[in-house]
């Protein structure tokens, strides 16, 4: 009966929200309005520090005085006798350096993505330039390692959050090889010079190659004209294909012609083909040596060594782990696919190239969601509207604008973060909407990391959500895809982590935690989008947003977040497995490999003949090397977190408010298997995550 009134409740806030909604946009219209009033600037705001709007040369100023300052406090910690080292002469003033520059360092950098003016972002990308040398220069000054391993060996901490401190400024200056002679110091950095130069190669050989496909009109029939008219033609009168997702994708997934299918998953499949292979073979030769230098035995033990998995067994045992669980559904999943295939194509055999057709063709069969209605129903004011409730509602957050504040546009907007006392807990920038020269993807970024200094004085966390989503204008509203809602949703759950966090040093702030654990508070949040109360509460058709989306859509949009997720998630596993295995074993042939993990993970279907993933696959390279499961592993971990707490009471304040305080808060200060174990009361399992997703949805 409880949950039946909250959803009575709830359901009633849908208009309340549609109007909230409403009052939202005229507020924001009016604010944009009104940008020539005087602005207030971030001194005048209590704790924020991160300065917004410089000029080039001021930008250009302040990266010299951030490279000034902390070389000074570097010299004075390396002069310090190491008898003499201590916490407070050593270690806090290395802490207090990093609180109080990551804003003036972030003043600098951030403009880069998001500043209107050419000349501002190239002044911010030559700071950012100079400040990264002289840190990298900073993470390998021996003199300053002596000392705080002078401090650590005494063991004299203040606080286990000192102790985790001193602990992590110790390894990461011998991930850097400060431990070793100095030969070896010096192979550390050519082998980590060859590893960027290999790394920048392989990225730019898929980004120059222009190879193309010409096609006759016949042999694209399912694509629609749209895209067909933006083809260039040949003079032989034939259609010009690139190896790029916006050519191939449509192709893979509506072409209607079997072997133009494969023709192009083939081509795309061998976009430079032995070039990349030649230097993933010799980057992960070089990985693992750089591994063993530093002590480890291979490259995937010094990768996955500070994250939450800690080892690379314990990565393949949880891919395996899933896959396992995930095959009797897959099995179902592709003999339908096949049966599709035979009643369209007759008897040939199914292959990879056949997976996004028949998954598209089964969808419109089994669901028939029309995705272009699905987006009349999100107004961007209204969804972030819905967000803003959701997250006030469970965290116990108030978000509040701050009239006119200083910004980098008229579209920019500051808003204050307060808890259910009206404490200050922090600010966040929104710049949601399309602008030229402005970074293409959504993103949140820390501007300024919670923190709090020796004399007591707290620094508030600052963030940025910046996207490039349509504006309202010339009666057109501005709506979001389905699932630009559910990436908005993700970003915002970063922008409360960080404005949540407790933590007392800058180091262990909200979005400086575990890669393979930050993204968790933001996969938990996701499953909002999917639930019928909190759609409602999103949702209005923008021209009448009283009307939310309907009691169909709302199952559809759910059962479609699953759809085929046994085959899509054989295919990542597949790459996961792939990744782990190179950068855990020497001497792979990296061919052979994936002839055999393919066919085994994959149900029977082969790799493609003549194609090699290994070498158009990015992720292996820059950002992901040996922790491509990070993202599978995040999901996971939330889909146990929502099952447990909140899957028979979406808005169970209780649990978002202990989500707060023992999840968000501690940023890394502690273990992440430990903060989710005392949230969960037991360790964290898959069991939710391959529950929901063998659910028979088909």
């Amino acid at each position: 009966m409880a949950k039946e009134k909250r959803e009575r409740k709830v359901i009633a806030f849908a208009g309340a929200a549609a109007v909230a909604a409403v009052a939202l946009n005229l507020l924001l219209t009016a604010i944009n309005s009104h940008r020539n009033k005087k602005k207030k600037t971030t001194k005048e705001l209590p704790g924020l520090v991160v300065q917004v709007n410089l000029s080039p040369s001021e930008v250009l100023k302040l990266a010299d005085n951030v490279i000034a300052k902390s070389k000074a406090v570097h010299d004075a910690v390396a002069s310090v006798p190491l008898n003499k080292a201590t916490y407070m002469n050593a270690i806090q003033p290395l802490a207090e350096l990093e609180a109080q520059q990551f804003p003036l360092v972030q003043s600098c950098a951030f403009q880069k993505m998001v500043s209107p003016f050419d000349d501002v972002r190239k002044a911010s990308a030559e700071a950012e330039r100079r400040i990264d040398a002289h840190l990298l220069m900073c993470s390998k000054r021996e003199d300053v390692y002596r000392v705080v391993k002078a401090v650590a060996a005494r063991r004299e901490w203040i606080s286990p959050e000192n102790k985790h401190y001193v602990q992590c400024l110790v390894r990461d200056f011998e991930r850097n090889g400060m431990s070793l002679s100095l030969s070896k110091r010096e192979e550390v950095e050519r082998l980590r010079a060859e590893i960027d130069d290999l790394s920048m190669r392989y990225i730019q050989n898929l980004n120059e190659d222009d190879s193309v496909l010409y096609l006759n009109e016949f042999e694209l029939v399912g694509l629609p004209q749209e895209f067909i008219k933006s083809l260039d033609r040949a003079n032989n009168g034939k259609l010009k294909i690139t190896l790029r997702s916006q050519h191939t994708a449509p192709i893979l997934e509506h072409c209607k012609v079997g072997t133009t299918r494969k023709t192009v998953a083939v081509a795309q499949g061998q976009r430079c083909g032995k070039d990349n292979l030649h230097i993933l073979e010799s980057l992960i030769h070089l990985r693992h040596k750089l591994a063993r230098l530093l002590g480890y035995s291979n490259y995937a033990d010094y990768a996955v060594e500070p994250r939450m998995a800690k080892t690379p067994a314990k990565v393949f045992e949880f891919l395996e782990d899933v896959s396992i669980h995930l095959t009797e559904v897959a099995a179902r999943e592709l003999s339908m696919l096949k049966d599709l295939k035979k009643m369209e194509e007759g008897d040939s055999n199914f292959g990879v190239e056949d997976l996004l057709y028949y998954m598209r063709r089964a969808e419109e069969q089994k669901l028939g969601l029309d995705l272009g209605v699905v987006k009349q129903y999100f107004p961007v004011s209204l969804v972030l509207s819905g967000i803003f409730q959701i997250c006030q509602d469970l965290f116990g957050l108030r978000f509040v604008e701050i009239e006119e504040a200083d910004g980098w546009h008229r579209d920019v907007c500051l808003f204050s973060a307060l808890d259910s006392s009206n404490e200050l807990l922090g600010y966040f920038y929104l710049d949601i909407y399309a602008r030229e020269g402005k970074y293409g993807h959504t993103c949140v970024i820390a501007l300024q990391n919670g923190c709090t200094y020796s004399n007591g004085a707290r620094q508030m966390p600052v963030a940025l959500l910046t996207s490039q989503f349509q504006k309202q204008a010339d009666g057109n509203p501005g709506l979001l895809r389905f699932a630009e809602v559910v990436n908005l949703f993700h970003e915002f759950m970063h922008v409360v982590h960080h404005i949540c966090n407790c933590a007392s040093f800058a180091r262990f702030s909200g979005l400086r935690g575990a890669d393979d654990f930050v993204e968790i508070p933001g996969q938990l949040l996701e499953n909002w989008c999917y639930e019928r109360i909190s759609l409602k509460m999103l949702s209005g058709f923008h021209q009448d947003i009283t009307k939310p989306i309907s009691e169909e859509m709302c199952e559809l949009l759910k059962r479609k977040r699953d759809f085929f997720s046994g085959l899509r998630l054989k295919q990542e596993i597949l790459l996961c497995l792939f990744d782990q295995i190179i950068h855990s074993s020497e001497n792979v042939d990296m061919v052979e490999l994936l002839k055999h993990l393919h066919p085994k993970v994959m149900l029977g279907i082969p790799l493609l003949e003549g194609s090699n993933p290994a070498s158009c696959f990015p992720r292996l390279v820059v950002g992901y090397e040996a922790t491509c499961y990070s993202h599978m592993w995040s999901e996971a971990f939330a889909a146990d977190i929502f099952s447990s707490k909140f899957q028979d009471d979406i808005f169970n304040q209780h649990a978002g408010l202990q989500f707060k305080k023992k999840v968000l808060a501690p940023g890394g200060t502690r273990g992440p298997v430990d903060l989710l174990s005392e949230y969960l009361g037991r360790k964290p399992s898959i069991q939710a995550y391959v529950e929901r997703k063998t659910r028979n949805t088909l």
